[in-house]
């Protein structure tokens, strides 16, 4: 029930945008949120039923609400994050925080150090990052060391101390790493030109870079320095193999910020790539926890503006894997469809599923209970059930051209074979290859075994094949007054198509889908069980047919010679003599007359 002091709240609140906060009884905040309208946004918390049962303990919680409105929606939206980011509220996402990110400093004093550091300081310096990546911000120190000689040493460069000659140039100049500032070796501005190129390659100006590398080149051969030419030729190589590294796309496409996001049952991953003079500077994926069953869209709507201030980005076009309403201030976001820049997009989300699925790997070696349980809560999620598919059964039908046929069953519990619950049926009332009445018989016998047993049922039974076997099997549930309590469904080998009962059209999973790589190999291991089963009844029966041809040779002796010999050929290449240690000289003279004549 709406309390009377809620219910007057929302017929007071304003049609414009802003930040709405949910309170429980105690004044804590629980929930932070924008929206474009306001009163339209929060009354739909008191007037929808939430399927979400978070969403559901959320309304029951709440005790007052207080918001704040906003210009524009963008507004709202940075007002969100900074408020969630004070205040930390229990149902709402959180981003990582970044203070375990290195940067690159370039510190604010004569000669200025190049430098990483995981703490920035508010002393006047320049800092560059985060870096999400240890090794690529390695890399560009060590680019920056290789082309310019920066000084690494923390001596206190004035002009009194160079003059009066107190230092001594170290090990560092020798070896042509420093150019021995120390010592007045080097003039401040050639220093400081030295520092405004590496300023442009942390910045990913690397076209800025090569063109002046490329300027030197010609004015120093002009001047027939040729040996300093090489150098600089050979600096410019270095920066061309470092962008061919990292280009993507073409070089025109510059300043540009992709985001992208993939979700599951319980986590957001939003990714996001840093572009400049078409080569990839930043890549950096956080992982979001779902707290209010959040769709992709709000995902990404939330990390977006946190993740450029993160970056301190300016750029002002973005390329998105999902259309946002929000706007921001003379930033054009869009969803690119071909070309190029969908080209980024995709390698945007090839990140973020590779780091959800190292995620996950780390996840089921440390903690498998956790694994399992987010498997399950996915497998729901994806197939629409009421319940997680904790124990699973899936059918097979086996035979050749009629002959011997069989079906398996095979049993998942928790996403993994039960191997001991694995069992084979051979088919008693259906005459011929017939696959639908075949599966009608098993699943009847293998769920009447069970109700009778009082044995617990499965919450999920996967059939190999199409509609037709799909309607077989809901036959036989229907006899034992089982359909509608045990989910059902056909998974189709051609397109991997998933039919579920009354649907017209079929359900297809992403290939990368866990959910459908279980039903695959749930499927795979029925069809392997089914098959080894059948193989051995046509082995068996090919013996007896053999043998029971032998006029005078009953179903005991048989037994008795295939359990000694192991099988047919054996006992054509036996003597009479070992033939009658078994079963005797009269039955041995029929058997050895009988392969003669056939021979």
């Amino acid at each position: 029930m709406v309390s009377d002091s809620i219910r007057n709240t929302l017929k007071t609140l304003p049609t414009k945008p802003g930040v709405y906060q949910h309170l429980d009884k105690n004044g804590k905040i629980l929930y932070i949120g924008k929206a474009k309208d306001l009163k339209k946004r929060v009354s739909s918390y008191f007037t929808k039923n939430h399927d979400n049962a978070r969403t559901h303990v959320l309304v029951k919680k709440i005790a007052d609400i207080k918001v704040i409105v906003t210009e524009t929606e963008f507004d709202a939206l940075l007002l969100e994050n900074n408020l969630i980011k004070e205040y930390q509220p229990r149902y709402n996402v959180n981003l990582k925080d970044d203070k375990s990110y290195p940067w690159i400093c370039i510190r604010n004093e004569r000669f200025p150090r190049i430098f990483p550091t995981r703490n920035p300081v508010q002393d006047g310096s320049e800092y560059f990052g985060p870096y999400a990546s240890v090794k690529v911000m390695k890399t560009v120190l060590e680019l920056i060391r290789q082309l310019y000689p920066i000084r690494t040493c923390k001596l206190n460069l004035s002009p009194e101390n160079i003059e009066t000659g107190k230092f001594r140039v170290c090990l560092e100049y020798h070896l042509g790493n420093c150019l021995g500032p120390c010592e007045g070796k080097q003039s401040e501005a050639d220093y400081l030109h030295n520092v405004e190129s590496a300023r442009d390659l942390i910045r990913g100006n690397l076209n800025a870079v090569k063109r002046m590398l490329e300027k030197q080149m010609r004015s120093l051969s002009e001047e027939l320095r040729f040996e300093e030419a090489q150098k600089a030729k050979e600096k410019y190589q270095m920066v061309e193999r470092y962008q061919a590294k990292s280009t993507v796309v073409h070089p025109n496409i510059t300043d540009v910020d992709v985001f992208s996001v993939i979700t599951d049952a319980e986590f957001g991953y939003v990714n996001y790539l840093k572009i400049i003079d078409g080569a990839v500077l930043q890549s950096h994926t956080v992982e979001l926890r779902k707290k209010l069953d959040e769709s992709p869209e709000e995902l990404l709507e939330h990390s977006l503006p946190e993740i450029r201030q993160l970056f301190k980005s300016n750029s002002r076009e973005i390329y998105l894997s999902h259309a946002l309403e929000t706007e921001i201030p003379e930033v054009k976001m869009h969803v690119p469809q071909r070309g190029d820049k969908r080209h980024l997009v995709e390698l945007s989300l090839k990140n973020a599923r590779y780091f959800r699925l190292e995620k996950l790997k780390n996840i089921q070696i440390v903690d498998p209970d956790r694994h399992t349980n987010r498997l399950m809560q996915q497998m729901k999620e994806d197939l629409r059930l009421s319940t997680e598919p904790r124990h699973i059964e899936c059918f097979d039908n086996s035979n050749i051209q009629g002959t011997n046929p069989v079906a398996a069953c095979v049993v998942f519990k928790d996403g993994k074979p039960s191997k001991k619950d694995y069992r084979h049926f051979n088919i008693k009332t259906v005459e011929g290859p017939d696959d639908f009445a075949s599966m009608e018989e098993v699943v009847f016998r293998r769920y009447n075994r069970l109700l009778n047993d009082d044995d617990p049922l499965p919450q999920l039974i996967v059939i190999d094949g199409g509609k037709g076997q799909l309607n077989a099997a809901l036959q036989a549930l229907e006899k034992l007054d089982l359909r509608g309590t045990i989910a059902i469904l056909g998974i189709a080998k051609r397109l991997e198509e998933l039919y579920f009962p009354g649907d017209k059209y079929p359900l297809y999973l992403d290939k990368r889908s866990e959910t459908l790589k279980v039903i695959q190999r749930l499927r795979d291991e029925a069809h392997r069980f089914g098959i080894t089963h059948h193989r051995n009844r046509r082995s068996k029966g090919t013996f007896k047919s053999e043998l029971e041809a032998i006029p005078g040779v009953g179903k005991a002796t048989i037994d008795q010679l295939l359990k000694h010999f192991k099988s047919v050929k054996k006992v054509k290449e036996a003597s009479e003599t070992e033939i009658a240690e078994i079963v005797g000289t009269s039955r041995a003279q029929k058997i050895i007359t009988y392969f003669a004549e056939q021979t």
